[in-house]
C-alpha cells in the first residue's frame, strides 16, 4: 500500500474502534464524510484490500499506445537517430506530425536504446554576466570550426553574431576560413540588415588584435579593427572563452541543431548553406531568442560618407620609389608619370586590396594608375 493508502487505513481503523468521529477522520484526509463512511463499510466487508486502489495494475489512460510508440521510435531510428530527445521531439511534431511531450520522447528513446541520459558534473561555479540592455548595443562574435557538413562536403567556417540582450543571431556565415575578408562579408551583412551595433566583442584572434609587442607601421591595429574605427563601431577582445559565454554557447548548439538541419537538406557546400542560414537564423530566434530589458534598438544608420565597400577593404601604406614604383606582397607595381605620381615619389600611398583580390594604388583619395609587373621581385 501507499503512504497515502497506509494513513486512510489507521485512521478508518480508528474510527472503526471509535476513537475518532467522521467528521474529525474527513478533516484529516481531506474528504466528504460520506466518503468516509463509505470507506468505513468497505472496510468492514473486505478488510485492508477494500482500501486499496482499484486502478493499481492497470495501464494508465495517458500511456502512449504501443503501435504509436512504435512509429515513433522508427523515425527516429530511421532519420533522427543522433537527434537529442528535445530536437528529436521538435521534428516528430513539426515533420512527422506526431505530438509527444520531451520527457515522453526522451522515455522511448532511452528504453530503445536510442539516447543515454549523460552525468551532469558538477564544475566550478561562475556567476553569469547580466545581459546588456538594448539590442544592438553588444554583438558577441566568434567563428566555428567544424564537420558542418560531416562527410559530404569540406570542412569550414562558420562566423557567428548573436546579440548579447536578446540572444539573436543576426548573421551566420560559412567560410573556407577565419578571415579578414571572410569577418568583412559577415559584418557587412549584418549592418546591412540591422545597422551599426554600438560594440563588437571577440576573442583575442590575430583578426581583431595585434598580438605581437610591436608593429610593423607602430599602430597595433588589424584591418578589421581599422574598419569598425572608421565605423564608429567599439571592440572588445575577451580573455577567455568563458567570457563570450554566450556565443560559446550558441556555437555548441549550432554544431549540434545546424549540422543534423543541413543532413536533412541534404546542403554540402558553403554557397547552399549560406542560402539556408537566413532560414536558419529566423527559425532559431523564434526558439531562444529573449526579450531585451529595453526595446530600444541601439543599431545606427550608415552615414553618407560611409561607404561599406570602400571601408571593408585590405589597406597597407607602401612609399614609392625615385623610379615611381612600389613593392607589395612580392611584387612590383609600376606607377604611370603623370603630375600626381610624381608628386607621390617619396612619399606613402594607400593599396587597396579588394577581397576578389584587385589592387588598386591611391594617393590622396585619387587612384593611380600603374602596371603590375608579374614575377618582379
Amino acid at each position: 500500500m501507499s503512504r497515502k493508502e497506509l494513513k486512510r487505513l489507521a485512521l478508518i481503523t480508528r474510527l472503526g474502534g471509535k476513537d475518532l468521529t467522521p467528521a474529525e477522520v474527513s478533516e484529516r484526509l481531506g474528504i466528504c464524510s460520506r466518503q468516509v463512511r463509505r470507506l468505513l463499510r468497505a472496510y468492514q466487508q473486505g478488510g485492508e484490500v477494500a482500501l486499496r486502489s482499484k486502478k493499481r495494475g492497470s495501464p494508465s489512460s495517458r500511456k502512449v499506445p504501443i503501435k504509436r510508440a512504435k512509429e515513433a521510435m522508427d523515425l527516429v531510428r530511421e532519420k533522427y537517430w543522433d537527434f537529442g530527445p528535445t530536437l528529436a521531439c521538435e521534428k516528430l511534431r513539426e515533420v512527422e506530425g506526431l505530438r509527444f511531450s520531451v520527457e515522453t520522447v526522451r522515455t522511448l528513446m532511452t528504453a530503445s536504446s536510442l539516447w543515454a541520459p549523460k552525468k551532469k558534473k558538477r564544475g566550478s561555479v561562475q556567476q553569469p554576466r547580466p545581459r546588456r540592455d538594448c539590442f544592438g548595443e553588444l554583438v558577441q562574435i566568434d567563428g566555428s570550426d567544424h564537420e558542418w557538413f560531416e562527410e559530404r562536403g569540406e570542412r569550414c567556417m562558420l562566423l557567428v553574431f548573436i546579440d548579447d540582450a536578446t540572444g539573436r543571431l543576426t548573421q551566420l556565415h560559412f567560410a573556407k576560413s577565419e578571415s579578414t575578408f571572410s569577418y568583412f562579408d559577415a559584418l557587412e551583412g549584418h549592418i546591412r540588415q540591422h545597422g551599426k551595433p554600438v560594440a563588437l566583442y571577440s576573442d583575442r584572434h590575430a583578426v581583431f588584435r595585434v598580438n605581437t609587442q610591436e608593429t610593423g607601421e607602430g599602430r597595433g591595429t588589424t584591418q578589421f579593427s581599422r574598419a569598425l574605427e572608421t565605423l564608429d563601431i567599439a571592440i572588445i577582445c575577451a580573455r577567455t572563452p568563458a567570457a563570450k559565454g554566450r556565443v560559446e554557447r550558441a556555437n555548441q548548439t549550432l554544431q549540434d541543431r545546424l549540422v543534423k538541419e543541413l543532413r536533412l537538406r541534404n546542403i554540402s557546400t558553403i554557397e547552399a548553406a549560406n542560402d539556408f542560414a537566413e532560414e536558419y537564423v529566423r527559425d532559431f530566434n523564434r526558439r531562444f531568442a529573449v526579450k531585451p530589458a529595453f526595446q530600444k534598438d541601439a543599431h545606427r544608420l550608415l552615414e553618407a560618407c560611409e561607404v561599406l565597400s570602400a571601408i571593408l577593404q585590405w589597406r597597407e601604406k607602401r612609399k614609392v620609389s625615385s623610379r615611381l614604383t612600389i613593392q607589395y606582397n612580392r611584387e612590383k607595381y609600376i606607377l604611370k608619370p603623370n603630375p600626381l605620381s610624381k608628386h607621390a615619389m617619396g612619399k606613402n600611398v594607400t593599396v587597396i586590396k579588394s577581397k576578389t583580390g584587385e589592387v588598386r594604388i591611391t594617393f590622396r583619395g585619387i587612384d593611380l594608375p600603374a602596371t603590375h609587373c608579374q614575377g618582379s621581385p
